[in-house]
């Protein structure tokens, strides 16, 4: 890759991680751009995830409270994101390069789309939340949702915390604002879980990590996560939200042709 190349990822990853403390799903801005610097789909993922994991910290660290009163109930489902993200993982490793690219393509619209449904989505669980269960994350609805959920995020990670805070929201029938911190502990379960497992897998040769990259990336997104979160939540929703959009769609557009 060339130096514009490093720049345009550094400024990406500094983005997302702006995004991904206001609405989340900033993985859609870089992981096409590794697709279109010309990084293949599989390295690229395993990239993508080991970098963009301090970015996930954040969200997670500003609902301590709220996770440390309900750390009982929350505990199983880390348990299950562990192995649903490993799961993920793995499937990530064994699918052969020919598939990769198509699916990964596929995976990239579905997300799009997520994100441009999110507000919809948002709008009918909090039309649909009512009087939570007692035991709002035991239910095995949650779990098996929580658990496929997982595994998407292992495989590929961008926009898993939209579908994530869909599945919550309709199997505990809490109001976003209550499964919000769940959502962000689940998704950085997931992406430190698969990105451990890229990470070893590179060291015996299994997967062609671009280390460098990753060294770029994770220090813009850790400074556009703390610095920039604040920055984001000022802005219209729908800005960001079209910047997520607009950034994803001419990188993915790129990479289909390549």
């Amino acid at each position: 890759m060339t130096f514009f190349d490093y720049a345009l990822l550094c400024v990406s990853a500094l983005v997302a991680g702006s995004i991904n403390g206001a609405i989340g799903s900033g993985s859609l801005v870089t992981l096409p751009v590794l697709l279109a610097v010309g990084v293949e789909p599989t390295a690229a993922i395993a990239t993508n995830t080991i970098a963009m994991v301090l970015s996930a910290f954040g969200g997670t660290l500003a609902n301590r409270k709220q996770l440390l009163a309900e750390k009982r109930e929350i505990a199983p489902l880390t348990v299950i994101a562990i192995i649903g993200g490993a799961l993920g993982a793995v499937l990530l490793l064994v699918t052969s390069p020919d598939a990769i690219h198509f699916v990964v393509l596929v995976l990239l619209t579905v997300a799009l789309v997520m994100v441009v449904a999110q507000p919809i989505i948002a709008r009918w669980l909090s039309r649909r939340a009512g009087e939570a269960p007692q035991f709002p994350y035991r239910g095995i609805a949650t779990r098996i949702g929580a658990f496929f959920t997982s595994i998407y995020g292992g495989y590929f990670a961008a926009a898993q915390g939209v579908l994530l805070l869909g599945i919550l929201g309709i199997t505990t029938r809490r109001p976003i604002r209550d499964i919000n911190g769940v959502k962000n502990l689940l998704t950085l379960t997931v992406n430190v879980t698969a990105a451990l497992a890229f990470s070893v897998t590179a060291v015996l040769g299994g997967v062609d990590v671009r280390w460098l990259a990753v060294a770029v990336m994770a220090g813009a997104a850790l400074i556009g996560g703390y610095q920039g979160a604040s920055l984001a939540k000022r802005l219209p929703d729908l800005l960001l939200r079209a910047l997520v959009v607009v950034v994803a769609i001419v990188s993915l557009t790129h990479a289909a042709m390549t």
